[in-house]
């Protein structure tokens, strides 16, 4: 039977308030010693006592999470020596039931510092780079991981967590199918088939029940021309355990209703872009935070990806039918994303606020996404690459944003996953050299930080490589799974000439 740290209410509200712990992330880790109604009941009968103490009595009653990486250390290795041996260093074994921890039957990469779990868009590119190095085996024991949890609970968590069981993540599941048939043969894709569609379902669960009176459902929505696209979402709509105290603080200065904001938060985290200006109404301020309301053009560029792999697979089967119903679901919403994600005044892709009926303001390295995954067309693939280089590159990279905020998903930082996806948006599209500078100056970045502290990090601010990268509810953190993966996997790639 799975934990879940809200059965210790109001015990678990009264650690996670009293700031006992920097990261509100530590307790939630924490694994219980013995039953909760024993837990609780002490708490209870020693609380008003003169000499309590709440961070002893939760030493005394939880076990701690284990630090494993933290005396490990580079040793001055060149910087491709030390990711090969970092993948052993970031592997767990088969998660045992421990605490708010939800078992998995086979070895994983978690990205490291506080994050202690596999994560679920991080492990794709994680994958880039065992691929690389030759680790086949973690790379198909991560997709089996995933396999299992989509047959268990119908969707892949945010993390291996239980207060991760209210969202998912990006759905690059089939990206991942992708990498796995690179490296052993395309009849991977049959064998995952069956929980490709549990995922598409997920996403699209309540679209049938969509009509121009109930135009929204879960992470489904209905817009003015009939067309279905989708949003981010979380079941759950109180503060994020993982963050209690933060939450809560936001919501006291917001004018939304509870629910609507914490909701908001957790539909963010469930993008991975926790947190940027991209979701917030007026483009400075979490407080105004609308995520539900917007169409993100990367998810909905991640599902037609989904929808082709289905199509193939079916086709494979010479199952005519199904290839064909999920071609088309795959190309009408590649349409939908042209139609409403595409700025022709600005030649720009932007998210949709299905809510106002209009672009959302922010330039965003999402735009990307419909060049990595040939969703745009051949001008508006041009014009964004154009837009890319004259907004986006910087010396150390590209910028997630153009908005200097204070969020880790803004200006000046940029991040391994969205320098992948941008570079070889940039390459699809014959746009070689503003790849090739890109790719240059983000592996340069890397390797300075690398040889100035022997870590890779999770995040780098790359409008000024001198200087470190900031924001975000936590402090940098070292390891870092998917920097190591981009970099390997932009390291092997050859240059191009334009």
């Amino acid at each position: 039977m799975l934990f879940h740290i809200e059965s210790l209410s109001p015990l678990y509200e009264v650690i996670q308030l009293s700031g006992i712990f920097s990261d509100s992330k530590f307790f939630v880790d924490c694994a219980p010693r013995n039953s909760v109604e024993n837990i609780l009941q002490q708490y209870i009968e020693q609380k008003d006592q003169k000499d309590f103490s709440l961070k002893e009595f939760v030493a005394t009653h939880f076990t701690f999470p284990a630090e494993k990486n933290s005396d490990y250390h580079s040793d001055q290795k060149p910087i491709q020596t030390h990711l090969n041996d970092l993948w052993n260093e970031l592997t767990r074994e088969p998660a045992q039931s421990s605490g708010t921890l939800i078992p998995l039957p086979h070895r994983y990469i978690v990205p490291g510092g506080r994050f202690r779990e596999i994560y679920y868009w991080d492990s794709y590119f994680t994958m880039l780079g065992l691929q690389v190095s030759g680790r086949t085996d973690l790379i198909e024991e991560m997709v089996k991981n995933f396999a299992s949890l989509i047959d268990r609970f119908g969707f892949i968590p945010n993390g291996n967590r239980t207060y991760y069981l209210g969202r998912s993540q990006p759905p690059f599941f089939a990206m991942m199918v992708s990498v796995l048939m690179e490296t052993k043969s395309v009849s991977v894709l049959q064998q995952y088939l069956p929980q490709l569609e549990k995922e598409h379902a997920f996403w699209m669960d309540g679209a049938d029940s969509l009509h121009a009176g109930k135009t929204t459902h879960r992470r489904v929505v209905r817009l003015n021309n009939g067309a279905i696209l989708n949003r981010y979402w979380d079941d759950h709509a109180g503060p994020r355990p993982e963050a209690f105290t933060e939450d809560k603080h936001i919501a006291a200065m917001s004018q939304q209703p509870e629910a609507d904001i914490y909701r908001n938060i957790r539909a963010a985290a469930e993008s991975g872009w926790d947190f940027s200006s991209r979701w917030f109404a007026d483009g400075t301020h979490m407080y105004t935070i609308e995520t539900t309301s917007i169409i993100p053009v990367c998810l909905n560029c991640l599902l037609v990806f989904l929808e082709t792999m289905i199509s193939m697979a079916y086709f494979e089967q010479r199952d005519q039918h199904n290839g064909k119903l999920f071609l088309q679901k795959a190309e009408l919403r590649k349409q939908a994303i042209r139609h409403f994600c595409w700025s022709e005044e600005k030649e720009f892709f932007f998210d949709y606020h299905f809510v106002n009926r209009e672009h959302t303001p922010h330039y965003t390295l999402a735009a990307a996404y419909p060049l990595f995954f040939h969703v745009a067309t051949v001008e508006q693939a041009a014009a964004t690459a154009l837009e890319i280089e004259k907004k986006f590159l910087q010396p150390g990279g590209a910028l997630t944003t153009l908005n200097h905020t204070g969020q880790q998903w803004d200006a000046p930082n940029g991040w391994a996953p969205l320098q992948w996806i941008t570079y070889k948006g940039l390459q699809n599209n014959g746009a070689f050299k503003t790849a090739e500078e890109l790719r240059n100056n983000w592996l340069a970045l890397n390797e300075k930080v690398y040889s100035n502290t022997g870590k890779m990090m999770e995040k780098y601010n790359v409008a000024n490589p001198d200087l470190a990268a900031g924001g975000g509810e936590y402090p940098n953190q070292d390891g870092f799974g998917w920097t190591n993966g981009v970099y390997l996997a932009m390291r092997r790639e050859t240059t191009h000439k334009s």
